[in-house]
């Protein structure tokens, strides 16, 4: 099983399963494709942005948890 966790980067994650992009937008990163996606962690995103990064980590792991 995928175990995503907040020291991955954004892009890391959608090279893994696009259909990711709607769990990012729902909680409040939509700037999935600028160079930071690729640049920053999880966490970092999560904390410029003000998103509990826990709650998308929860989010992202089910998602790869229902494959």
């Amino acid at each position: 099983m995928t175990q995503i966790n907040g020291e991955m980067n954004i892009s890391d994650v959608l090279n893994m399963d696009t259909q990711t992009a709607p769990i990012f937008f729902a909680n409040g990163l939509h700037c999935l494709g600028c160079p930071s996606a690729a640049g920053e962690s999880i966490f970092e995103a999560c904390q410029i942005h003000g998103i509990d990064a826990e709650n998308l980590l929860k989010e992202l792991n089910a998602f790869f948890a229902d494959k």
